[in-house]
């Protein structure tokens, strides 16, 4: 039990790191069809980086230039500004309004005139800045021409550009939009359920493998925690819990605890992080067919414990004695 309760302290330690400022909340980050790729910056500067997060829905700027760099709005308007002493928020941008509106947050007025003066409010004192920016989008629920006509291949949708401003010199963060197909769930699904029972056969036969089982249990869920937090997804709880509890079945392992530790990976970690086999852009660092297989992993070897557990359990259960026959 100390053992246990050490594991899930420690897990909660690592949940809440701080996270770079956003110029608006309310959206998470969930799969797509749509591909953000940022080509590069029209006139590179020293100390000035961006990258794509959350599977492309927002993007990431970091200004450790010592110079006031603007991105500009829908309308040419300064929407947000990087400078030494944090992010600044022009609160009159229509592209401040628009963005709040659309992430389900109680939105500021919008400017009567996108030339008007920006009012300018500092959401944060770091330097980086994150938002969403429907210029490197697909809106809209209909999926654009080229994937009703041949949904089973990529399409390049469009090239987009983001201005930014270096005191009166404008320049262009540039990048692409493509569609891409989804994966084929069902294959997914089946090598998950497939691989969970011959784990569970293979378990049963060798008892000595549950100790490497729930190691590759929960390193394989860990490994997907690291890939979305890399990705700047945050650090999922549910996952670090998930991967403490397999990883403690590699100490110990009662029966109740691999059912208990089993039930937990497949119906939290696995089941709920299933929406990467439904479409190709996974929130998370690296190639989606890698995160789609800790995921299927870590289905295949809940299971695995859960059935492990309860089959251990069932055996431990006495059987009643037969009634003694009577004489006649």
């Amino acid at each position: 039990m100390r053992r246990i309760t050490l594991i899930l302290a420690v897990a909660g330690a690592m949940i809440a790191p701080a996270t770079p400022a956003s110029a608006h909340g309310g959206e998470g980050a969930n799969v797509t069809s749509y591909r953000t790729t940022i080509t590069g910056l029209s006139s590179p500067m020293d100390g000035l980086t961006v990258r794509t997060v959350e599977g492309g829905a927002r993007l990431e700027l970091t200004n450790t230039t010592g110079r006031a760099i603007e991105v500009l709005g829908y309308s040419g308007e300064p929407y947000l500004e990087l400078r030494a002493d944090g992010v600044y928020q022009n609160t009159g941008s229509p592209a401040a309004y628009v963005n709040q509106t659309l992430a389900g947050d109680t939105p500021v007025p919008p400017a009567a005139d996108p030339t008007a003066p920006p009012t300018w409010e500092r959401i944060a004192t770091g330097d980086t800045v994150r938002w969403h920016d429907q210029r490197t989008h697909w809106l809209g629920s209909a999926r654009p021409p080229q994937a009703v006509a041949d949904p089973d291949h990529a399409h390049r949708l469009r090239e987009w550009a983001v201005p930014l401003r270096d005191q009166v010199r404008v320049f262009e963060l540039r990048g692409t939009l493509d569609y891409e197909p989804p994966p084929v769930t069902w294959a997914w699904w089946v090598g998950a359920a497939l691989l969970g029972l011959l784990l569970t056969a293979l378990v049963r036969r060798w008892s000595r493998l549950v100790a490497p089982l729930a190691i590759i249990a929960g390193l394989s869920v860990f490994s997907y925690a690291v890939m979305r937090g890399l990705d700047g997804s945050g650090w999922d709880g549910v996952l670090l819990l998930s991967s403490a509890l397999a990883l403690g079945a590699a100490w110990r392992h009662p029966p109740f605890y691999l059912a208990l530790a089993g039930f937990v990976l497949t119906a939290f970690a696995g089941l709920g992080s299933s929406e990467a086999f439904l479409a190709a852009v996974v929130p998370a660092t690296g190639p989606g067919w890698l995160a789609r297989a800790c995921i299927a992993v870590t289905v295949a070897t809940g299971v695995a414990l859960a059935l492990t557990g309860l089959l251990r359990m069932r055996a431990a259960v006495p059987t009643a004695p037969e009634p003694a026959a009577s004489v006649s």
